[in-house]
């Protein structure tokens, strides 16, 4: 089975390929060459969001690759964007979109994402602070930002929308409101994070989830010195020792036979060929709810800034912070 043609339907009709290749802190001059690598080992799912600030370079590659009269035809491509913190006023949420299509060289995206549930200050830069380095916040409801990216979709604009980082309560709420529903919810989920709960939640309401951090962020800024180290796992690396495979497949195997969409992010094209290489083998019942127990909560990505000398969890004094509740 090719893994180009491997997906999962979202409730629109429209196809995502189960392995994209995730761009988050892939630096501008490697991201371009990542991409079309990606695109060229037969990749057909490529994930961006404006707050990486490498959407232009991304952009490059896709006027490479994608056309009429080269291999790649815009159909055959799933692009995923999101819509930054800063730009929740509904009447920013167009504009942002529009630059991000310029920058991709895209006329449409497949999945236009709202990245976080809480907004920050309005304005162009993407990280605004208080001289004490704590965050300028914006309190516009998510619900009424929902309204407006509806309104793409109605244009034409993007295909399908949905939810990043959101908890189930609060996408619960969206869906009380929304007249186009919510494709797909994006969060950080690994063995050490499994999220069963939010994936049968999502599941039972027609949402597709995709993990993002699949393979447990290696190369994170802030770590902590004691945190587990997934890619070290005794139970996976036995696992990959039985398949011939590395344990990063074993994990990404993991979540696309649970038919959770995986988007690993790498610029090494060994690493971004060997991501995709998951659906000539399965794992067994007892293995997959081996893996599946290996759950210990464990957060991986919580962005932290430093105040008064110490490490806190940047954004969760907002209302609207999502990890506040169990799932």
């Amino acid at each position: 089975m090719s893994a180009a043609c491997d997906f999962v339907a979202l409730h629109t009709g429209q196809k995502m390929p189960l392995i994209g290749l995730g761009t988050w802190k892939s630096e501008r001059g490697q991201v371009k060459e990542a991409v079309k690598y990606a695109l060229s080992v037969g990749y057909r799912h490529i994930d961006c969001a404006a707050a990486y600030s490498n959407e232009t370079e991304i952009g490059e590659a896709f006027q490479e690759c994608l056309g009429p009269n080269k291999v790649i035809k815009r159909e055959d491509l799933f692009v995923t964007s999101k819509l930054w913190n800063t730009k929740h006023h509904p009447e920013d949420v167009e504009p942002a979109l529009r630059k991000t299509l310029e920058d991709l060289k895209l006329n449409y995206l497949d999945l236009y994402l709202m990245h976080w549930p809480h907004a920050f200050e309005r304005g162009d830069n993407l990280f605004p602070k208080n001289p004490d380095n704590t965050m300028r916040y914006d309190y516009t409801d998510y619900k009424d930002t929902w309204k407006a990216m509806e309104k793409l979709v109605v244009k034409g604009l993007v295909k399908a929308i949905g939810l990043s980082n959101f908890n189930s309560r609060q996408i619960d709420d969206i869906l009380s409101v929304a007249t186009v529903k919510p494709a797909v919810l994006q969060v950080e989920c690994h063995p050490y994070l499994a999220q069963n709960e939010l994936i049968a939640h999502c599941q039972k309401r027609g949402l597709v989830v995709t993990a993002y951090s699949p393979l447990g962020s290696p190369d994170r800024m802030w770590k902590h010195p004691d945190e587990p180290v997934l890619l070290e796992e005794p139970g996976i690396k036995k696992l990959a020792e039985k398949y011939s495979k590395s344990p990063a497949q074993i994990i990404l195997r993991w979540q696309v036979q649970r038919k959770v969409v995986a988007i690993p992010k790498s610029v090494t094209p060994a690493r971004i060929q060997q991501n995709l290489q998951v659906f000539d083998f399965s794992l067994t019942e007892e293995e997959m709810s081996h893996i599946g127990s290996l759950n210990k909560n464990w957060r991986y990505i919580v962005p932290m800034i430093t105040v008064d000398g110490k490490l806190v969890a940047r954004d969760a004094g907002h209302p609207h912070y999502p990890f506040n509740d169990p799932y």
